[in-house]
Protein backbone atom coordinates (compact mmCIF):
# COMPACT_ATOMS: atom_id res chain seq x y z
CA UNK A 1 0.00 0.00 0.00
CA UNK A 2 1.15 3.26 -0.25
CA UNK A 3 0.41 6.99 0.86
CA UNK A 4 -2.71 8.92 0.18
CA UNK A 5 -1.91 10.54 -3.44
CA UNK A 6 -1.88 14.57 -3.86
CA UNK A 7 -4.74 15.64 -5.85
CA UNK A 8 -4.82 18.35 -8.91
CA UNK A 9 -8.30 19.51 -10.06
CA UNK A 10 -8.48 21.07 -13.15
CA UNK A 11 -11.56 23.22 -13.48
CA UNK A 12 -13.93 24.03 -10.22
CA UNK A 13 -17.13 24.82 -11.44
CA UNK A 14 -20.34 23.33 -10.70
CA UNK A 15 -19.95 20.62 -12.12
CA UNK A 16 -16.66 19.84 -10.37
CA UNK A 17 -18.37 20.78 -6.89
CA UNK A 18 -21.47 18.72 -7.05
CA UNK A 19 -19.87 15.64 -8.77
CA UNK A 20 -16.25 15.46 -8.08
CA UNK A 21 -15.89 16.81 -4.95
CA UNK A 22 -18.26 14.90 -2.26
CA UNK A 23 -16.61 11.37 -4.45
CA UNK A 24 -12.60 13.30 -3.35
CA UNK A 25 -13.94 14.15 0.22
CA UNK A 26 -14.73 10.53 0.95
CA UNK A 27 -11.66 9.59 -0.57
CA UNK A 28 -9.60 11.68 1.73
CA UNK A 29 -11.57 10.19 4.16
CA UNK A 30 -10.96 6.49 3.32
CA UNK A 31 -7.00 7.41 3.39
CA UNK A 32 -6.91 7.30 -0.26
CA UNK A 33 -6.50 10.96 -0.90
CA UNK A 34 -4.27 13.07 0.21
CA UNK A 35 -4.49 17.12 -0.43
CA UNK A 36 -6.59 18.20 -3.48
CA UNK A 37 -5.80 21.57 -5.33
CA UNK A 38 -7.88 22.73 -8.01
CA UNK A 39 -7.17 25.28 -10.78
CA UNK A 40 -9.66 27.72 -12.85
CA UNK A 41 -9.71 30.70 -15.23
CA UNK A 42 -9.53 34.25 -12.64
CA UNK A 43 -12.82 35.05 -12.26
CA UNK A 44 -13.28 31.73 -10.99
CA UNK A 45 -10.63 31.34 -8.26
CA UNK A 46 -11.65 31.57 -5.27
CA UNK A 47 -11.29 28.70 -2.00
CA UNK A 48 -14.20 25.95 -2.31
CA UNK A 49 -15.77 24.51 0.73
CA UNK A 50 -16.29 20.80 0.21
CA UNK A 51 -16.80 17.59 2.73
CA UNK A 52 -19.22 16.33 4.68
CA UNK A 53 -21.65 18.28 6.89
CA UNK A 54 -19.67 19.24 9.86
CA UNK A 55 -16.75 17.87 8.62
CA UNK A 56 -15.15 21.00 5.91
CA UNK A 57 -12.31 20.67 4.07
CA UNK A 58 -11.67 23.76 1.72
CA UNK A 59 -9.63 23.28 -2.11
CA UNK A 60 -7.47 26.17 -2.95
CA UNK A 61 -8.13 27.27 -6.54
CA UNK A 62 -4.97 28.64 -7.79
CA UNK A 63 -6.11 31.28 -11.76
CA UNK A 64 -4.64 29.93 -14.88
CA UNK A 65 -4.77 32.52 -17.46
CA UNK A 66 -7.09 31.55 -20.70
CA UNK A 67 -5.92 30.71 -23.86
CA UNK A 68 -7.85 29.70 -27.29
CA UNK A 69 -10.02 26.36 -27.69
CA UNK A 70 -8.09 26.15 -30.73
CA UNK A 71 -4.93 25.22 -29.15
CA UNK A 72 -4.11 20.98 -29.11
CA UNK A 73 -1.28 21.93 -26.55
CA UNK A 74 -0.89 24.56 -23.40
CA UNK A 75 0.56 27.47 -23.83
CA UNK A 76 3.67 28.01 -21.86
CA UNK A 77 1.83 30.23 -19.17
CA UNK A 78 -0.53 27.97 -18.21
CA UNK A 79 2.08 24.97 -18.33
CA UNK A 80 4.15 27.02 -15.66
CA UNK A 81 1.36 27.22 -13.39
CA UNK A 82 0.65 23.67 -13.60
CA UNK A 83 4.12 22.44 -12.79
CA UNK A 84 4.53 24.67 -10.20
CA UNK A 85 1.74 23.65 -8.67
CA UNK A 86 2.54 19.85 -9.09
CA UNK A 87 6.49 20.28 -7.63
CA UNK A 88 4.92 22.00 -4.53
CA UNK A 89 1.81 20.15 -3.97
CA UNK A 90 3.42 16.50 -5.12
CA UNK A 91 0.56 16.08 -7.22
CA UNK A 92 0.47 12.54 -8.53
CA UNK A 93 -2.76 12.39 -9.70
CA UNK A 94 -4.81 14.73 -12.13
CA UNK A 95 -8.63 14.91 -12.40
CA UNK A 96 -9.31 16.74 -15.82
CA UNK A 97 -12.96 18.85 -15.21
CA UNK A 98 -12.82 21.48 -17.41
CA UNK A 99 -15.29 22.63 -20.29
CA UNK A 100 -14.86 19.77 -22.71
CA UNK A 101 -13.81 22.15 -25.36
CA UNK A 102 -10.14 22.58 -23.83
CA UNK A 103 -10.10 18.95 -22.24
CA UNK A 104 -7.24 18.04 -25.00
CA UNK A 105 -4.84 20.57 -23.89
CA UNK A 106 -5.08 19.91 -20.34
CA UNK A 107 -4.76 15.87 -20.56
CA UNK A 108 -2.29 15.90 -23.14
CA UNK A 109 -0.03 18.01 -21.31
CA UNK A 110 -0.85 15.62 -17.73
CA UNK A 111 -0.19 12.25 -19.58
CA UNK A 112 2.62 13.65 -21.50
CA UNK A 113 4.04 14.77 -17.60
CA UNK A 114 3.05 10.81 -16.33
CA UNK A 115 0.65 11.85 -14.26
CA UNK A 116 -2.38 9.56 -13.92
CA UNK A 117 -5.50 11.41 -15.06
CA UNK A 118 -9.21 10.62 -14.10
CA UNK A 119 -10.82 12.87 -17.45
CA UNK A 120 -14.66 13.74 -17.77
CA UNK A 121 -16.96 12.90 -20.27
CA UNK A 122 -17.28 13.82 -22.86
CA UNK A 123 -13.19 13.44 -24.13
CA UNK A 124 -13.27 16.02 -26.05
CA UNK A 125 -15.63 18.93 -28.41
CA UNK A 126 -14.90 20.98 -30.48
CA UNK A 127 -17.02 24.48 -31.16
CA UNK A 128 -19.13 24.64 -33.57
CA UNK A 129 -19.30 20.86 -33.57
CA UNK A 130 -22.97 20.57 -34.86
CA UNK A 131 -22.21 23.14 -37.88
CA UNK A 132 -19.05 22.35 -38.85
CA UNK A 133 -18.08 18.72 -40.17
CA UNK A 134 -14.18 19.37 -39.78
CA UNK A 135 -14.91 20.14 -36.10
CA UNK A 136 -17.22 16.96 -35.52
CA UNK A 137 -14.27 14.84 -37.10
CA UNK A 138 -12.34 16.21 -34.67
CA UNK A 139 -13.70 14.02 -31.94
CA UNK A 140 -12.92 11.18 -33.38
CA UNK A 141 -9.12 12.47 -34.50
CA UNK A 142 -8.82 13.76 -30.64
CA UNK A 143 -8.86 10.41 -29.34
CA UNK A 144 -6.70 9.02 -31.35
CA UNK A 145 -4.26 11.40 -30.51
CA UNK A 146 -5.24 10.95 -26.48
CA UNK A 147 -4.48 6.88 -27.01
CA UNK A 148 -1.08 7.33 -28.77
CA UNK A 149 -0.11 10.02 -26.13
CA UNK A 150 -1.35 6.89 -23.42
CA UNK A 151 0.79 4.08 -25.51
CA UNK A 152 3.69 6.36 -24.97
CA UNK A 153 3.14 7.03 -21.28
CA UNK A 154 2.59 3.28 -20.95
CA UNK A 155 6.08 2.69 -22.75
CA UNK A 156 7.72 4.88 -20.11
CA UNK A 157 5.88 3.92 -17.26
CA UNK A 158 3.69 0.27 -17.27
CA UNK A 159 1.87 2.16 -13.97
CA UNK A 160 0.34 4.89 -15.91
CA UNK A 161 -3.42 4.93 -16.22
CA UNK A 162 -5.79 7.00 -17.61
CA UNK A 163 -9.24 6.40 -16.35
CA UNK A 164 -12.40 8.09 -17.80
CA UNK A 165 -15.55 9.37 -15.10
CA UNK A 166 -18.49 7.81 -17.66
CA UNK A 167 -20.73 7.06 -14.51
CA UNK A 168 -22.75 4.37 -15.98
CA UNK A 169 -20.22 1.68 -15.80
CA UNK A 170 -20.27 1.60 -12.08
CA UNK A 171 -24.05 2.46 -11.93
CA UNK A 172 -25.74 -1.21 -10.38
CA UNK A 173 -28.57 -1.11 -13.17
CA UNK A 174 -26.15 -0.87 -15.98
CA UNK A 175 -24.07 -3.56 -14.74
CA UNK A 176 -26.75 -5.99 -14.11
CA UNK A 177 -28.25 -4.78 -17.88
CA UNK A 178 -24.86 -6.01 -19.41
CA UNK A 179 -24.86 -9.41 -17.20
CA UNK A 180 -28.29 -10.09 -18.38
CA UNK A 181 -27.00 -9.41 -22.48
CA UNK A 182 -23.92 -11.61 -21.88
CA UNK A 183 -25.36 -14.73 -19.94
CA UNK A 184 -28.58 -14.98 -22.82
CA UNK A 185 -25.79 -14.44 -25.82
CA UNK A 186 -23.59 -17.16 -23.95
CA UNK A 187 -26.42 -19.55 -24.09
CA UNK A 188 -28.15 -18.67 -27.58
CA UNK A 189 -25.17 -16.89 -29.78
CA UNK A 190 -27.68 -14.14 -30.19
CA UNK A 191 -25.99 -10.67 -29.80
CA UNK A 192 -28.36 -7.47 -29.06
CA UNK A 193 -30.20 -6.59 -32.39
CA UNK A 194 -31.70 -3.23 -31.28
CA UNK A 195 -31.86 -0.59 -28.59
CA UNK A 196 -33.90 2.91 -28.13
CA UNK A 197 -32.72 5.11 -25.53
CA UNK A 198 -33.67 7.84 -24.56
CA UNK A 199 -32.89 11.49 -22.06
CA UNK A 200 -34.93 14.22 -21.37
CA UNK A 201 -33.32 16.81 -17.84
CA UNK A 202 -36.13 18.80 -18.18
CA UNK A 203 -34.24 21.95 -18.61
CA UNK A 204 -36.21 25.16 -19.95
CA UNK A 205 -34.12 28.11 -20.82
CA UNK A 206 -35.96 31.17 -21.34
CA UNK A 207 -35.67 32.77 -24.63
CA UNK A 208 -33.37 35.60 -22.87
CA UNK A 209 -31.00 33.04 -21.15
CA UNK A 210 -30.20 31.32 -24.50
CA UNK A 211 -28.15 34.27 -25.11
CA UNK A 212 -27.22 35.52 -21.65
CA UNK A 213 -26.09 32.55 -19.95
CA UNK A 214 -23.84 30.38 -21.33
CA UNK A 215 -22.64 27.47 -19.11
CA UNK A 216 -24.21 24.23 -19.85
CA UNK A 217 -25.62 26.30 -23.24
CA UNK A 218 -25.52 26.27 -26.69
CA UNK A 219 -23.74 29.35 -27.89
CA UNK A 220 -20.66 27.55 -28.22
CA UNK A 221 -21.76 25.54 -31.71
CA UNK A 222 -22.51 22.42 -29.58
CA UNK A 223 -25.17 21.01 -27.41
CA UNK A 224 -27.63 18.56 -25.60
CA UNK A 225 -24.90 15.56 -27.44
CA UNK A 226 -22.28 17.02 -25.82
CA UNK A 227 -23.37 18.16 -22.34
CA UNK A 228 -25.15 14.65 -21.49
CA UNK A 229 -25.36 12.63 -24.71
CA UNK A 230 -21.26 10.92 -24.37
CA UNK A 231 -23.35 8.62 -21.22
CA UNK A 232 -25.20 7.15 -24.13
CA UNK A 233 -22.39 7.26 -26.82
CA UNK A 234 -20.64 5.19 -23.93
CA UNK A 235 -23.24 2.96 -21.99
CA UNK A 236 -24.82 1.54 -25.34
CA UNK A 237 -21.71 0.31 -27.06
CA UNK A 238 -20.40 -0.75 -24.08
CA UNK A 239 -24.04 -3.49 -23.46
CA UNK A 240 -23.41 -4.14 -27.43
CA UNK A 241 -20.58 -5.44 -26.68
CA UNK A 242 -21.45 -7.81 -23.96
CA UNK A 243 -23.89 -9.59 -26.75
CA UNK A 244 -20.85 -9.48 -29.43
CA UNK A 245 -19.19 -13.69 -30.39
CA UNK A 246 -17.11 -14.81 -32.65
CA UNK A 247 -18.24 -13.75 -36.40
CA UNK A 248 -20.82 -11.43 -34.97
CA UNK A 249 -18.50 -8.19 -33.85
CA UNK A 250 -20.04 -4.62 -35.16
CA UNK A 251 -17.33 -2.73 -37.03
CA UNK A 252 -19.24 -0.55 -38.88
CA UNK A 253 -21.83 2.30 -37.49
CA UNK A 254 -23.99 4.97 -39.56
CA UNK A 255 -25.74 7.68 -38.09
CA UNK A 256 -28.95 9.88 -39.19
CA UNK A 257 -29.07 12.67 -36.83
CA UNK A 258 -31.96 15.20 -36.78
CA UNK A 259 -32.05 18.02 -34.23
CA UNK A 260 -33.82 21.19 -32.73
CA UNK A 261 -31.55 24.23 -32.28
CA UNK A 262 -32.60 27.48 -30.15
CA UNK A 263 -34.79 28.78 -33.42
CA UNK A 264 -36.50 25.78 -33.58
CA UNK A 265 -37.11 26.07 -29.95
CA UNK A 266 -38.41 29.73 -30.28
CA UNK A 267 -40.97 28.12 -32.87
CA UNK A 268 -42.13 25.87 -30.64
CA UNK A 269 -42.75 28.62 -27.65
CA UNK A 270 -42.02 32.15 -29.13
CA UNK A 271 -41.27 34.55 -27.19
CA UNK A 272 -45.09 36.15 -26.77
CA UNK A 273 -45.73 32.66 -25.37
CA UNK A 274 -43.14 33.19 -22.60
CA UNK A 275 -44.41 36.68 -21.67
CA UNK A 276 -48.19 35.74 -21.85
CA UNK A 277 -46.81 32.79 -19.21
CA UNK A 278 -44.23 33.92 -16.98
CA UNK A 279 -45.56 37.13 -15.64
CA UNK A 280 -42.26 40.05 -15.85
CA UNK A 281 -40.87 38.12 -18.35
CA UNK A 282 -41.54 40.95 -21.23
CA UNK A 283 -39.80 43.36 -18.71
CA UNK A 284 -37.30 41.27 -18.13
CA UNK A 285 -36.03 40.34 -21.77
CA UNK A 286 -34.13 42.92 -24.04
CA UNK A 287 -34.33 41.15 -27.11
CA UNK A 288 -36.83 41.28 -29.78
CA UNK A 289 -37.73 37.56 -31.87
CA UNK A 290 -36.12 38.97 -34.78
CA UNK A 291 -32.96 39.86 -32.81
CA UNK A 292 -32.97 36.13 -31.18
CA UNK A 293 -33.42 34.32 -34.27
CA UNK A 294 -29.97 36.24 -35.35
CA UNK A 295 -27.76 36.15 -32.53
CA UNK A 296 -28.59 31.99 -31.97
CA UNK A 297 -27.76 31.76 -35.62
CA UNK A 298 -24.94 29.25 -35.14
CA UNK A 299 -25.73 28.05 -31.73
CA UNK A 300 -25.85 24.20 -31.09
CA UNK A 301 -28.25 21.65 -30.72
CA UNK A 302 -30.94 21.84 -27.93
CA UNK A 303 -32.54 18.06 -28.51
CA UNK A 304 -31.33 15.86 -31.02
CA UNK A 305 -32.56 11.96 -32.35
CA UNK A 306 -30.03 9.36 -33.61
CA UNK A 307 -30.90 6.60 -35.79
CA UNK A 308 -28.20 4.27 -36.02
CA UNK A 309 -27.28 1.06 -37.99
CA UNK A 310 -24.67 -1.12 -36.28
CA UNK A 311 -23.30 -3.49 -38.72
CA UNK A 312 -20.41 -6.52 -38.67
CA UNK A 313 -18.75 -7.86 -42.16
CA UNK A 314 -21.53 -5.58 -44.02
CA UNK A 315 -24.93 -7.00 -42.39
CA UNK A 316 -26.89 -4.71 -39.86
CA UNK A 317 -26.22 -6.37 -36.67
CA UNK A 318 -28.29 -3.68 -34.25
CA UNK A 319 -30.75 -0.86 -34.86
CA UNK A 320 -30.19 2.01 -32.24
CA UNK A 321 -32.39 4.59 -31.44
CA UNK A 322 -31.15 7.38 -29.48
CA UNK A 323 -33.10 10.78 -27.94
CA UNK A 324 -31.71 13.22 -26.01
CA UNK A 325 -33.46 15.93 -25.12
CA UNK A 326 -33.49 18.99 -22.83
CA UNK A 327 -36.74 19.99 -24.10
CA UNK A 328 -38.98 17.70 -21.91
CA UNK A 329 -41.19 17.96 -18.89
CA UNK A 330 -40.01 20.24 -16.25
CA UNK A 331 -41.28 21.39 -12.79
CA UNK A 332 -39.37 25.23 -13.72
CA UNK A 333 -42.17 27.59 -12.61
CA UNK A 334 -39.99 30.53 -11.54
CA UNK A 335 -38.81 33.43 -13.74
CA UNK A 336 -35.49 33.81 -12.59
CA UNK A 337 -32.65 30.86 -12.44
CA UNK A 338 -31.46 29.95 -8.62
CA UNK A 339 -28.16 31.16 -8.36
CA UNK A 340 -25.68 28.90 -10.67
CA UNK A 341 -27.23 28.97 -13.46
CA UNK A 342 -29.48 26.35 -14.94
CA UNK A 343 -26.66 23.53 -14.99
CA UNK A 344 -29.18 21.66 -12.09
CA UNK A 345 -32.24 22.88 -10.03
CA UNK A 346 -34.48 25.36 -11.54
CA UNK A 347 -37.16 22.48 -12.24
CA UNK A 348 -35.02 19.71 -14.08
CA UNK A 349 -36.46 16.69 -13.92
CA UNK A 350 -34.67 13.29 -14.98
CA UNK A 351 -36.23 11.14 -17.48
CA UNK A 352 -33.99 8.09 -18.52
CA UNK A 353 -35.40 4.43 -20.41
CA UNK A 354 -33.73 1.98 -22.65
CA UNK A 355 -35.36 -0.86 -23.96
CA UNK A 356 -32.76 -3.55 -25.25
CA UNK A 357 -33.86 -6.53 -27.24
CA UNK A 358 -31.88 -10.00 -28.04
CA UNK A 359 -33.72 -11.19 -30.60
CA UNK A 360 -36.61 -14.03 -29.68
CA UNK A 361 -34.87 -14.61 -26.51
CA UNK A 362 -34.64 -11.40 -24.05
CA UNK A 363 -36.24 -8.19 -23.55
CA UNK A 364 -35.12 -5.35 -20.80
CA UNK A 365 -36.73 -2.39 -20.11
CA UNK A 366 -35.08 -0.13 -17.94
CA UNK A 367 -36.27 3.21 -16.78
CA UNK A 368 -36.05 5.86 -14.28
CA UNK A 369 -38.49 8.04 -14.15
CA UNK A 370 -38.86 11.44 -11.78
CA UNK A 371 -41.46 13.98 -10.70
CA UNK A 372 -39.30 15.84 -8.73
CA UNK A 373 -35.40 16.52 -8.09
CA UNK A 374 -34.92 16.43 -4.62
CA UNK A 375 -36.96 14.19 -1.72
CA UNK A 376 -37.83 17.69 -0.04
CA UNK A 377 -41.70 17.37 -0.95
CA UNK A 378 -42.10 14.25 1.49
CA UNK A 379 -42.58 11.85 -1.78
CA UNK A 380 -40.43 8.54 -0.83
CA UNK A 381 -37.45 9.40 -3.68
CA UNK A 382 -37.53 5.32 -4.27
CA UNK A 383 -41.40 5.51 -5.19
CA UNK A 384 -42.74 5.81 -8.66
CA UNK A 385 -42.12 9.31 -9.85
CA UNK A 386 -39.71 10.35 -6.69
CA UNK A 387 -35.73 11.41 -7.57
CA UNK A 388 -34.21 7.39 -6.96
CA UNK A 389 -37.29 5.97 -8.70
CA UNK A 390 -35.73 2.99 -10.59
CA UNK A 391 -36.86 -0.34 -11.94
CA UNK A 392 -35.79 -3.14 -14.68
CA UNK A 393 -38.47 -5.54 -16.16
CA UNK A 394 -36.82 -8.47 -17.50
CA UNK A 395 -38.48 -10.21 -20.04
CA UNK A 396 -37.36 -13.76 -21.52
CA UNK A 397 -38.83 -16.92 -22.99
CA UNK A 398 -39.13 -19.63 -20.84
CA UNK A 399 -40.67 -21.79 -23.18
CA UNK A 400 -37.50 -22.05 -24.71
CA UNK A 401 -35.42 -22.30 -21.54
CA UNK A 402 -37.98 -23.25 -18.58
CA UNK A 403 -34.69 -22.47 -16.30
CA UNK A 404 -35.87 -19.18 -17.45
CA UNK A 405 -38.65 -16.73 -15.78
CA UNK A 406 -40.88 -15.26 -17.99
CA UNK A 407 -40.83 -11.51 -16.09
CA UNK A 408 -39.29 -10.19 -13.56
CA UNK A 409 -39.10 -6.27 -11.76
CA UNK A 410 -36.22 -5.17 -9.73
CA UNK A 411 -36.52 -2.22 -8.09
CA UNK A 412 -34.43 0.11 -5.94
CA UNK A 413 -33.80 -1.69 -3.14
CA UNK A 414 -33.17 -5.15 -6.13
CA UNK A 415 -30.28 -3.80 -7.39
CA UNK A 416 -28.04 -2.48 -4.50
CA UNK A 417 -24.62 -3.79 -4.87
CA UNK A 418 -22.93 -5.19 -1.51
CA UNK A 419 -24.28 -4.33 2.22
CA UNK A 420 -23.23 -2.04 4.71
CA UNK A 421 -21.74 1.15 4.44
CA UNK A 422 -19.62 -0.51 1.42
CA UNK A 423 -23.25 -1.03 -0.78
CA UNK A 424 -23.24 0.76 -4.17
CA UNK A 425 -26.92 2.68 -4.93
CA UNK A 426 -28.78 2.41 -8.08
CA UNK A 427 -27.86 6.34 -7.92
CA UNK A 428 -25.52 8.39 -10.04
CA UNK A 429 -24.03 9.66 -7.01
CA UNK A 430 -23.09 6.47 -5.77
CA UNK A 431 -21.76 5.90 -9.19
CA UNK A 432 -19.82 8.75 -9.28
CA UNK A 433 -17.65 7.77 -6.23
CA UNK A 434 -17.39 4.22 -7.46
CA UNK A 435 -15.28 5.69 -9.95
CA UNK A 436 -13.16 8.39 -7.90
CA UNK A 437 -12.66 5.08 -5.67
CA UNK A 438 -11.34 2.86 -8.26
CA UNK A 439 -9.37 5.00 -10.11
CA UNK A 440 -7.63 5.82 -6.58
CA UNK A 441 -7.67 2.63 -5.03
CA UNK A 442 -5.65 1.68 -8.57
CA UNK A 443 -2.63 4.28 -7.51
CA UNK A 444 -2.99 2.94 -4.06
CA UNK A 445 -2.26 -1.05 -5.02
CA UNK A 446 -5.67 -2.38 -4.18
CA UNK A 447 -7.08 -2.73 -7.32
CA UNK A 448 -5.30 -3.86 -11.00
CA UNK A 449 -5.26 -2.70 -13.70
CA UNK A 450 -7.60 -5.37 -15.09
CA UNK A 451 -9.95 -4.58 -13.21
CA UNK A 452 -10.75 -1.16 -13.86
CA UNK A 453 -14.10 -0.43 -15.86
CA UNK A 454 -13.67 2.48 -17.88
CA UNK A 455 -9.82 3.14 -18.89
CA UNK A 456 -9.24 5.38 -22.36
CA UNK A 457 -8.22 2.55 -24.49
CA UNK A 458 -11.88 1.31 -24.06
CA UNK A 459 -13.53 4.55 -25.33
CA UNK A 460 -13.00 4.59 -28.78
CA UNK A 461 -16.23 3.49 -29.59
CA UNK A 462 -18.22 5.72 -27.75
CA UNK A 463 -16.21 8.74 -29.40
CA UNK A 464 -16.15 7.81 -32.69
CA UNK A 465 -20.39 7.22 -32.17
CA UNK A 466 -20.55 11.26 -30.88
CA UNK A 467 -18.17 12.10 -33.73
CA UNK A 468 -20.68 10.43 -35.71
CA UNK A 469 -23.78 12.26 -34.29
CA UNK A 470 -22.04 15.25 -34.70
CA UNK A 471 -21.32 14.39 -38.12
CA UNK A 472 -24.29 13.70 -39.60
CA UNK A 473 -26.02 17.23 -37.62
CA UNK A 474 -22.95 19.37 -39.12
CA UNK A 475 -23.77 18.24 -43.09
CA UNK A 476 -27.51 18.60 -43.01
CA UNK A 477 -26.98 22.08 -41.29
CA UNK A 478 -23.90 22.99 -44.04
CA UNK A 479 -25.37 21.27 -46.96
CA UNK A 480 -29.02 21.55 -46.15
CA UNK A 481 -29.51 18.71 -47.18
CA UNK A 482 -32.61 16.44 -45.20
CA UNK A 483 -30.45 12.91 -45.50
CA UNK A 484 -26.80 13.75 -44.29
CA UNK A 485 -25.31 9.92 -42.48
CA UNK A 486 -22.13 9.61 -41.41
CA UNK A 487 -20.14 6.39 -41.73
CA UNK A 488 -17.30 5.13 -39.28
CA UNK A 489 -15.31 2.78 -38.46
CA UNK A 490 -16.69 0.97 -35.28
CA UNK A 491 -13.81 -1.41 -34.47
CA UNK A 492 -12.80 -1.44 -30.87
CA UNK A 493 -9.22 -0.84 -29.65
CA UNK A 494 -6.60 -3.14 -29.54
CA UNK A 495 -5.60 -4.55 -26.80
CA UNK A 496 -2.59 -1.63 -25.37
CA UNK A 497 0.90 -3.85 -25.67
CA UNK A 498 3.05 -3.19 -22.29
CA UNK A 499 6.41 -3.09 -21.97
CA UNK A 500 8.08 -5.98 -22.30
CA UNK A 501 10.20 -7.96 -18.98
CA UNK A 502 8.83 -4.57 -16.67
CA UNK A 503 6.45 -5.70 -13.69
CA UNK A 504 3.11 -4.11 -13.99
CA UNK A 505 3.40 -2.26 -10.37
CA UNK A 506 0.76 -0.13 -9.55
CA UNK A 507 1.54 3.23 -8.79
CA UNK A 508 3.12 3.31 -5.08
CA UNK A 509 5.06 5.53 -2.63
CA UNK A 510 7.56 6.58 -6.13
CA UNK A 511 4.58 9.24 -6.61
Amino acid sequence: MSAPVNILVIGAGPHTRLNHLPALAAARDAGLAGTVTGVDLPHAAAPVEYGMPGRPRLMPVVAVPPFPVSLRSLPGGVRRVLEDLVERQRVGAVVVATEPSVHLPYALWAIGRGLPVLLDKPLTVHPGASTDPAAAQAIADDFEALLDAYREALRRDPRMVVSVLAQRRWHPAFRRVRELIAEVAEATGCPVTSVQSSHGDGQWRLPDELVDLGYHGFDRGYGKAAHSGYHHFDIVPWWLAAGERPGKEIDEIEVHAACTRPGDFLAQLTVADHARLLPGFADRNPYTEQDLHRLTAGFGEVDVHLNVAYRGRGRVLALGSHSLAHTTFSQRAALDPVPGGLYKGNGRIGQESHIVQQGPFQALHLRFLQTLHGDGDGVDPRAAGGADHIELHVFRNDRLTPGWERHRVLGFADLVEGDGEGAVLPTQRSARTCAVTEFLSHLAGRLPRTELASDLADHRRPARLMAAAYLSMARRHADGRPAAPAVLDFRPTPALAMPAGRALATLGAAR
